[in-house]
């Protein structure tokens, strides 16, 4: 039964990689014309990749850890050295990647494209992709091999060790993408004129007046505005997007910046930190005991190693409506903030309507998509809310 199951899962990994190939195709000989800016229809194409993805994803992880793993490694010598694991696990991150690659481009580009969200070319997205995948091929061969050397020398104890590690991975990672990893996709300038000044007095307010005050040239990949608030110890970073800054009025940009601030001021990115140690010693415990190698096996080798994955993907999903649960309340709480640090509700609601408007975002998701993978509350509840204290 679980050959059977496992070919089902690789068959429709395959499959649908073929179908997305004949359309991704299709578009680079003729890119298909845009359509119009609904924004339901955009909301169902999202979801409906989302879904496929998790669907994709699952299944090739389960194709791994029940049939490639175990006959890739067949024979071989063990323990498995660790250049062998690393080769294995950059091979297989590389496979995923070309597999995955024409439903990237028609679901990732092609859509965004044909909604107006994205003037990029295909040959920058690829690039982008590159670039995306060699950043993540690193540093997922690195954390695995990292969490393999905890297990082979704590064997009883090591998911609790790993989880005490997370926290400082956390740490390092909100202190290296954005000042490493963050600019190989796009150029950050520093802000200028009076909008500066003004947000650096809204920050200056809460203790981060001499954080860096940057532009991006977010255009580059999206016609979509955002703006955010990143960095610990010093490193503080309060970015926005030039379609932010080109089509935004200052009060809407100095609220969206406050609701920013308020995820700092709040210690969201520790509370982050804190929520996703937990969740990752949730997910170390229970997919440790679930992928339990055999007597002969330890984590170290490939069929494991990849069973270990395949429960930790299965173990995070769960987690995840949890997760969502804590960022809307989280969002809500910024948007108080925002209120409160500038006295104007109305420039808020101005400006989520705004940003509704260029995101081409829904009003208003489904409730089973709000409730298990929104991190934002709906744009309806929070205007509404902000129009109510502006009366």
């Amino acid at each position: 039964m679980k050959r059977v199951l496992v070919g089902a899962a690789a068959g429709f990994a395959l499959g649908y990689a073929a179908v997305r190939t004949v359309a991704a195709v299709a578009d680079l000989r003729d890119p298909e014309p845009g359509v119009q800016k609904e924004p339901r229809a955009y909301g169902r194409a999202r979801r409906a990749s989302m879904l496929a993805g998790i669907a994709r994803s699952t299944a090739q992880m389960a194709a791994a850890a029940f049939a490639l793993a175990p006959a890739a490694t067949r024979g071989a010598q063990r323990p498995t050295s660790r250049l062998r694991r690393m080769g294995l696990m950059a091979a297989g991150i590389a496979a995923s990647t070309l597999i995955e690659l024409p439903a990237d481009y028609v679901e990732g580009y092609v859509v965004e494209r044909r909604y107006g969200l994205s003037k990029q070319s295909a040959r920058a997205w690829l690039a982008d992709r590159a670039k995306g995948t060699a950043v993540a091929t690193v540093a997922t061969t690195l954390i695995v091999e990292l969490l393999v050397a905890v297990a082979q020398r704590a064997p009883r104890t090591w998911p609790y060790l790993a989880t005490a590690l997370t926290a400082p991975l956390l740490i390092a990672g909100n202190l290296i993408v954005p000042t490493f990893v963050m600019p190989l996709f796009n150029t950050f300038e520093p802000l200028d004129g009076p909008l500066e000044a003004r947000l650096r007095a809204l920050a200056a307010r809460y203790g981060v007046g001499d954080a860096a005050i940057l532009r991006v040239d977010m255009s580059r990949q999206t016609e979509k505005a955002n703006a955010y608030v990143t960095g610990l110890f010093g490193t503080h970073r309060i970015v926005l997007g030039d379609t932010l800054l080109e089509h935004f009025t200052d009060d809407e940009i100095e609220f969206v910046v406050a609701h920013e601030l308020g995820h700092y001021v709040h210690r969201d990115t520790w509370r982050s930190v804190a929520v996703g140690t937990v969740a990752s010693g949730v997910l170390l415990v229970a997919a440790g005991a679930l992928a339990a190698p055999d007597p002969e096996e330890s984590l170290g080798d490939p069929p494991s190693l990849a069973r270990f994955l395949f429960f930790a993907n299965a173990i995070g999903l769960a987690l995840g409506p949890a997760l969502a649960a804590v960022s809307r309340s989280r969002e809500w709480a910024a948007d108080v903030f925002a209120v409160e640090a500038t006295a104007a509700p109305a420039a808020g609601a101005s400006a989520f309507g705004r940003l509704r408007d260029r995101n081409l975002a829904e009003d208003e998701q489904p409730l089973w998509m709000e409730v298990l993978f929104s991190s934002h509350p709906s744009l309806r509840a929070r205007i509404a809310a902000l129009e109510a204290v502006a009366t």
